[in-house]
């Protein structure tokens, strides 16, 4: 069974995060979609908050489970038996740091990362653009998925 980590934090889970989900399903028989808990990062919703709302997004879909982790996103997909960690990126900055963070990744773990590029039109939707447009109470569903 190929399994794949979807890491992040997921503050909130957006039509980006979903996009890449739905690309990266084909490539795995399970798709684990890890949020990463960072005491000090300050976010918008609690962990089991996020982790509800996109459980509640792949509801049905037993390839998709959603699990919270601590430390390191490496150890976690070694630990969880992923071969592979999936990220999305938007731009070439985002490119360089995933590249960095995939190579400490395969250092440490083994564990290779495949990076996806943002489809056409969604490179600028970001879980901190979506917290900043709602902390001015401007409407972003059309920025979240809705229940696939």
């Amino acid at each position: 069974m190929k399994t794949g980590l979807f890491a992040g934090s997921f503050d909130p889970f957006t039509i980006g995060h979903m996009s890449i989900v739905r690309r990266a399903l084909p490539l795995f028989d399970r798709l684990i979609i890890g949020i990463g808990v960072n005491e000090t990062k300050q976010c918008m919703m609690t962990p089991m908050q996020r982790k509800e709302a996109i459980e509640r997004i792949f509801e049905g879909d037993d390839r998709v489970s959603v699990m919270t982790y601590s430390g390191l996103t490496a150890d976690f997909a070694r630990t969880m038996g992923a071969e592979y960690i999936v990220k999305g990126v938007r731009s070439v900055r985002d490119f360089e740091a995933e590249r960095e963070q995939a190579d400490i990744n395969r250092m440490l773990s083994g564990v290779e990362t495949i990076l996806l590029p943002a489809e056409p039109g969604l490179d600028c939707v970001s879980s901190s653009v979506v917290r900043e447009l709602s902390h001015f109470g401007k409407d972003v569903s059309a920025l979240l998925p809705g229940k696939e």
